[in-house]
């Protein structure tokens, strides 16, 4: 009976959805003489949230004329160059590209398309300098070491890092959580540090594992609150930058380096126990794992959390894709749009923990296999309780 009732119900919603969308098709059919609305651009919302810039945005104000008015915080632009060294000021003053300052341009999908600019080479949010005509200045190399989005978020999350835990270890230095109980943010931290020792540090590095394991620490807090801190509206996508995941891989990649010994580097150039002729094959493949290894930690990071930010933004967005073709028709697909982006929202706030462990995991790993030459002299250790290292993943 209950599903007899629920089929109605679910017939009846989506009629009305489709009647919106056919009544609002044949009033465009029969005002076909109307001049055409600019229609809502996803592409430009999609890709304004996932790439840097030069302010926090968090909504347009749009008024009768169809104007519309960022509501953003400037960040400070800062240019350098050899012909007119070094410039310091507010993004506010380029009004989101639609103004030069100074003698220079910020670019916007409109300006790249208008001057016939290489959509491969030049991105919205470039500043390229300019002569005093407004054409642009090929000879002058512009430096953009301005304060991005990215950047001031990831400062404000490393500030907040390192208060946290400075505040914690105060505590623990004072006694609390040594004689005592662990309390407030000691409670909440605490068990997310034994979690990464025992669980990711200990399997994988064995009695080696206090000396990495601020460094595997580090790397899972870090990677942590950026990623919660992507979820906040309004805030960048830290870790959805390849620039970001990029310098982590390469700081893993170091470390895993200077973990290597000889024994490593054996196994690779001189695999024991593989035919002289399998060897001409496998020792080309086992180098470039070499190098595999960090690239596939940046990709996994960075693919995974840019992602579902635009999963939930497309979510979101059609609801004003509709709300284009029938007012009726964006009303209807209001509830199922925001419905599944909380969904999607609670799974991203899984998946910042779990990206956070998982590329913390894997570093862990990769060094476990850099130094497991030394796994023959450690089995001794099995009679002290310490758990065996893995050779392989």
């Amino acid at each position: 009976m209950f599903s007899k009732s629920l089929k109605s119900l679910l017939a009846a919603v989506f009629s009305l959805f489709f009647l919106f969308i056919f009544s609002s098709a044949f009033s465009q059919a029969d005002g076909e003489h109307k001049e055409p609305k600019k229609g809502f651009n996803a592409k430009e919302v999609i890709f304004g949230h996932v790439l840097n810039n030069h302010d926090f945005h968090f909504f347009d104000l749009v008024n009768d004329n169809g104007e519309k008015h960022p509501i953003s915080l400037p960040l400070p632009v800062i240019l350098y160059s050899k012909q007119r060294g070094l410039d310091f000021f507010m993004s506010s003053k380029f009004h989101h590209g639609h103004e030069n300052y100074h003698n220079y341009m910020m670019l916007t999908d409109e300006k790249i398309e208008a001057l016939h600019l290489d959509a491969q080479k030049f991105n919205a949010q470039d500043i390229l300098a300019i002569t005093d005509d407004g054409a642009i200045d090929s000879s002058v190399k512009v430096y953009d070491i301005s304060l991005t989005r990215n950047v001031v978020q990831m400062l404000i999350a490393l500030i907040l890092f390192t208060w946290i835990m400075l505040r914690i270890a105060k505590k623990y230095k004072s006694g609390q959580g040594v004689t005592t109980a662990p309390k407030g943010s000691q409670g909440l931290i605490e068990p997310v540090i034994i979690f990464v020792r025992d669980e990711v540090a200990k399997p994988n590095l064995g009695k080696k594992y206090v000396k990495y394991l601020p460094f595997l620490l580090t790397i899972f807090f870090f990677i942590l609150i950026n990623n919660l801190f992507g979820l906040v509206p309004g805030s960048a996508n830290v870790t959805g930058n390849i620039a970001f995941t990029a310098v982590l891989g390469v700081i893993s990649f170091i470390v895993i380096l200077f973990s290597t010994n000889g024994h490593y580097w054996l196994h690779i150039f001189n695999p024991p126990g593989v035919p002289l002729g399998v060897k001409f094959i496998l020792v080309p493949v086992e180098f470039i794992s070499v190098f595999i290894k960090p690239f596939a930690l940046i990709i996994r990071l960075f693919a995974n959390m840019v992602a579902g930010h635009i999963i939930i933004i497309c979510l979101i967005s059609l609801i004003f894709i509709f709300g284009n073709m029938s007012t009726g028709a964006g009303w209807g697909t209001a509830p199922f749009a925001v419905g599944f982006t909380i969904f999607i929202y609670l799974i991203e706030v899984l998946v910042a923990f779990l990206q956070a462990f998982i590329f913390t995991m894997l570093t862990a790993v990769f060094i476990g296999q850099a130094i497991e030459g030394d796994h023959q002299h450690d089995h001794h250790e099995h009679e002290n309780g310490l758990p065996d290292v893995p050779v392989m993943v």
